[in-house]
């Protein structure tokens, strides 16, 4: 893509917005943390959360859904939040995974990024229609990382760190393609699962593995 390409690019994309934050501070909730969580559909690794409390006087331009940006694009917005914002990333763990079910993982791994920040935020904005208990108040927003600027900035800090994750684990386990995947069920992941079976990394909850294999 050429530069002026990527330029427009960025020019016709949506961005999230600051409007509900900015809200909440009125009312007197100034720490607002946005929750975003991603790999839920992959056979393995781990599901990863990140929680974001922007500073209002330095938010990083361009936030906006992580699926609208390329690779280059998800690392360079990253680097800026993690270095402009209050950020804490946690997981939860294959065998997490199997053992307590996605969902629970899922919500799990969102409290465990919240309990990580710094500060304790005083509300929070959680993406999709799932919210876990929280000890502060919170609500769930449905497309909030398309429309809420601490949600996007989470989702592109979660998807980023899980991304960088699985590159490493590609490289300790590298039958599986790990590092293009993601651990997502793509044709050759599928196939190195014929080939090899399943590793520690992988969901053996989950189908085909759960009907074949077991820990």
């Amino acid at each position: 893509m050429t530069a002026l390409a990527r330029i427009r690019r960025a020019e016709a994309r949506p961005l999230a917005g600051y409007a509900r934050e900015a809200e909440l501070a009125r009312r007197g909730l100034k720490l607002v943390a946005g929750i975003d969580e991603v790999g839920r559909g992959p056979l393995a690794g781990p599901v990863v959360a990140a929680a974001v409390i922007l500073d209002p006087s330095d938010i990083p331009d361009g936030l906006c859904d992580s699926k609208l940006l390329d690779r280059q694009e998800r690392e360079a917005l990253a680097d800026a939040i993690l270095a402009r914002a209050m950020v804490s990333i946690a997981s939860v763990s294959a065998m997490e995974i199997d053992r307590i079910n996605i969902r629970q993982a899922t919500l799990l791994a969102m409290r465990r990024a919240l309990a990580g920040l710094v500060a304790a935020p005083d509300h929070a904005l959680v993406d999709g229609n799932d919210c876990p208990h929280l000890p502060c108040g919170a609500e769930a927003v449905v497309g909030g990382d398309a429309l809420i600027a601490s949600i996007a900035a989470a989702s592109i800090v979660a998807k980023v760190a899980r991304d960088r994750m699985m590159a490493r684990l590609g490289r300790a386990f590298p039958l599986y393609g790990f590092e293009s995947h993601a651990g997502y069920p793509t044709p050759a992941h599928r196939a190195a699962l014929e080939v090899h079976g399943p590793c520690a990394l992988h969901r053996y909850s989950f189908a085909p593995l759960k009907d074949r294999y077991s820990r």
